[in-house]
């Protein structure tokens, strides 16, 4: 009953996805402002500075998407969203693009009606828990209350996992990370479980870090990236193949600091020419000027320097590369060629 009341919400808001998705690039440059959609405060992937400012490792494809088409990466509107509210976010047309640490899935893609461009981040589903517990695997969570953003696929994963594992739980539902930090913090649930690399930005955020740990169980696969609505090819190809052109970048030696110079004459290798526009015609063809990708990569870097950036481990999150090394490195970050 959980799973079918489940599916149903996402068919409803995938109806209206369709209605919003006509010329979505038009009314960007009309409008002269990008709509993103973020979270509402992720250490290190999208959240708010002292001074207001949005910054981290999502909010960065933001501004190189807005780069891209505007020219300018501070001309862009951050919607804050939750687990509930991102996707009628995304139909309505109030925002133009999500991206914020959401999970590409069958139902996402087909029933609600959006088009996930890419990945830019390969985790899984883990568990946090206060190391006073005393617990040191995930199978040893039976009877546990376990905090959980509702509206998520952690939720389906979350059940199964305790299904499979013959074990039982407490789901304490919360809407937002930070309504999760607070009940955590305040004892009202055993665990917290959710993407493994929001766990860690979280734990960067604690008093004492130390004094929690991440449980080795990784129960899901979850491949993030940003999305937009089904129906618009064209502002789905340029947020795609702006994703590809920072990590095209890296793969390539295409820095923040050499952009600039290695767009100023053709360089020896034909594909970084056409990926800074120097050479061929593929902002034509995606209806922008030729220096697109080159403005997407100097607003931030390449996906390398965003990474290290806002969440590498020298970094509080502290994340190593792993899955999301590039892919002449063992990784699964691979961009298609730019010809």
């Amino acid at each position: 009953m959980r799973k079918s009341v489940f599916l149903g919400a996402l068919t409803v808001a995938g109806l209206a996805a369709g209605a919003a998705a006509a010329a979505t690039l038009d009314d960007v440059k009309a409008r002269g402002t990008l709509n993103c959609g973020v979270s509402t405060g992720l250490a290190g992937f999208s959240s708010p500075d002292a001074n207001g400012n949005w910054e981290g490792f999502d909010v960065a494809v933001c501004r190189a998407v807005a780069a891209a088409v505007l020219g300018d990466q501070s001309a862009v509107e951050f919607v804050p969203t939750t687990g509930k509210t991102r996707f009628t976010a995304l139909s309505s047309g109030e925002i133009d693009m999500l991206s914020r640490n959401t999970t590409w899935t069958f139902s996402r893609d087909n029933d609600l009606k959006f088009t996930f461009v890419g990945v830019n981040y390969y985790d899984g589903q883990g568990f946090i828990v206060p190391k006073a517990l005393g617990v040191t695997s995930a199978k040893e969570l039976d009877g546990a209350t376990v905090c959980i953003q509702t509206g998520t696929t952690t939720e389906l994963n979350l059940a199964e996992f305790f299904r499979v594992n013959n074990i039982s739980y407490e789901p304490v539902p919360i809407e937002t990370n930070a309504e999760a930090l607070q009940q955590y913090s305040a004892g009202a649930c055993d665990a917290y479980t959710t993407d493994a690399s929001g766990l860690a930005a979280s734990r960067a955020t604690f008093e004492n870090p130390s004094e929690h740990t991440i449980l080795p169980e990784i129960i899901s696969k979850e491949p993030l990236g940003p999305l937009v609505r089904h129906g618009d090819d064209e502002w789905g190809d340029i947020v795609r193949w702006t994703l590809n052109a920072l990590i095209a970048a890296e793969e390539m030696g295409v820095t923040s600091a050499n952009v600039e110079d290695m767009a100023s004459a053709p360089t020896n290798n034909p594909e970084i020419n056409r990926l800074l526009g120097t050479e061929g015609n593929l902002g034509e063809i995606i209806g922008l000027d030729a220096d697109w990708a080159k403005k997407a990569i100097a607003a931030n870097g390449n996906y390398g320097e965003i990474f290290e950036k806002y969440i590498g481990e020298k970094t509080p999150i502290g994340l190593a590369r792993g899955l999301n090394a590039q892919w002449t490195n063992g990784g699964l970050i691979y961009s298609p060629p730019f010809r």
